[in-house]
């Protein structure tokens, strides 16, 4: 059993993730969450402490973002999109119980104090920012470092307030191959 709860917008993410591990969650049960959901959540978060797991879209961005605000300690875990996409349909709900596992064995925390190990130039001389394959090679980059895909603003971030090291970066790096 996962100490901490794993926080998830709907019935469907629950199900998903009680397929891949045995967890207890707490539905958002969307953008609008009511004053007794964030009361759970707050509950939860004190005693003993909370994983984030939206689905990778806006909708689940939007959340997690409001929700890490809120509860700065959070853990942070992210499915790819890729492993999260079927039927058309993209969610935690999609995933496979390796695709949540994975993502759960990733979790990342916010720094209280950012470093600054990262900047656009480690971006962009990477392939990472401003080319035709850049969003793909984050894509792939953030799948392995387990900070979730984003734009190279919100990467960029991501990288430094998620406690990435440069020896990880790198080793992720090489992992996705060179720039084409």
């Amino acid at each position: 059993m996962l100490k901490e709860v794993i926080v998830v917008e709907g019935k469907s993410d629950t199900a998903a993730i009680r397929r891949a591990l045995e967890a207890d969650t707490i539905e958002t049960g969307g953008f609008t969450l009511a004053a007794s959901t964030l009361r759970k959540i707050e509950a939860a978060y004190k005693k003993r402490g909370i994983i984030i797991l939206t689905d990778p879209d806006g909708a689940g961005n939007r959340i997690r973002r409001f929700l890490t605000e809120r509860f700065p300690e959070a853990g942070q875990a992210f499915i790819p999109r890729i492993d999260a996409t079927a039927n058309g349909d993209v969610g935690v709900e999609q995933a496979s119980p390796k695709a949540i596992l994975a993502a759960l064995g990733k979790v990342r925390h916010h720094e209280f104090t950012p470093q600054k190990e990262f900047t656009e130039r480690d971006l962009m001389i990477n392939g990472l920012s401003g080319g035709s394959m850049a969003s793909a090679r984050r894509d792939k980059l953030a799948a392995l470092l387990g900070v979730g895909y984003g734009n190279a603003k919100c990467f960029l971030q991501r990288l430094n307030t998620y406690g990435v090291t440069r020896e990880e970066f790198n080793s992720a790096l090489a992992e996705i191959g060179e720039v084409e």
